[in-house]
């Protein structure tokens, strides 16, 4: 009989402001400063994209030592890098940087988004690199939603897609650099699933959107708790859909690692966060237009 791993920590999604933009930030809280190997969890939308308003427009800014990951769930962005990359990421979709030693990119509503308008909801995480791979090669990984490897539950009430990872032995197309599981889970009322996990994984579950219970015993609603971080003491955790729901699953294999951070650098140490900001002053980390 499997066992359920126990529940750590439940928390709210709170907002933050960054600069023009409004959006939840789950981690870090005062109360959870990571979950290695998982240092910043951001939940943007859904925000009204329109020819008078865009606020998610992010201009050429530089990244290093982690990688920043956007899934994308309302919307169509436009993604380009100093790598040479540029591709439209559209609802379903995620898009997958490797910074590594350094890369500048952008990314933001496509001009034909803006034009038509509509909702644009996505999120974006931050996955530490370790130490052996910081100033690795940079690196662009886009996988379509519909390519992704689905599992769906026997009652077909439940369809979990696999970005990153291996699910009931299907594997996730995006390359990782340490194993870590990304899914994406739906859920239809009285939908119930128990997902696997492996025994060394940290693991949290976000809730995008709906009503669910976790483990039969704590509720995740948009306007209460939102997140779960679970201790490593068992097999797995249930969702059991008390509405019809969407579901953030994320588990890796720690790093254990000291992290120094400073704005858009993931480094081990600050001479590390030096270093970065003045390579990017001198253009190592490469060039991107406005």
């Amino acid at each position: 009989m499997k066992k359920q791993r126990s529940i750590k920590t439940a928390t709210t999604s709170d907002f933050v402001n960054m600069g023009p933009i409004r959006l939840r930030q789950p981690i870090p809280t005062n109360g959870i400063d990571k979950v290695d190997p998982f240092i910043l969890l951001h939940h943007y939308g859904p925000y009204k994209i329109s020819s008078e308003s865009n606020p998610f427009d992010l201009g050429p800014h530089p990244h290093r030592g982690f990688e920043p990951i956007t899934f994308l769930l309302k919307g169509e962005q436009l993604h380009r890098d100093s790598l040479g990359n540029e591709s439209v990421v559209k609802a379903g979709d995620v898009q997958w940087t490797t910074a590594g030693r350094g890369v500048i990119h952008a990314e933001g509503p496509t001009k034909i988004f803006v034009e038509k308008g509509g909702e644009l909801e996505g999120i974006q995480l931050w996955l530490n690199l370790p130490k052996i791979h910081k100033m690795m090669p940079a690196n662009y990984q886009h996988v379509k939603g519909e390519d992704m490897p689905v599992v769906k539950s026997k009652d077909n009430k439940t369809t979990i897609r696999i970005v990153s990872g291996e699910l009931e032995n299907k594997k996730g197309l995006i390359k990782t650099q340490t194993p870590v599981n990304s899914f994406i889970v739906d859920i239809k009322k009285d939908g119930e699933y128990f997902v696997n996990i492996h025994p060394l994984h940290h693991t949290l579950v976000y809730l995008l959107n709906g009503d669910v219970s976790i483990n039969h015993e704590t509720t995740l609603l948009s306007d209460a708790n939102q997140m779960i971080v679970f201790n490593n003491d068992g097999d797995g955790f249930s969702i059991s859909a008390n509405a019809g729901s969407k579901l953030l699953v994320l588990s890796g294999k720690p790093l254990n690692e000291p992290v120094a951070n400073w704005g858009p650098y993931v480094m081990n140490t600050q001479t590390e966060i030096m270093e970065a900001m003045r390579d990017y002053q001198q253009g190592k980390m490469g060039f991107l237009e406005n």
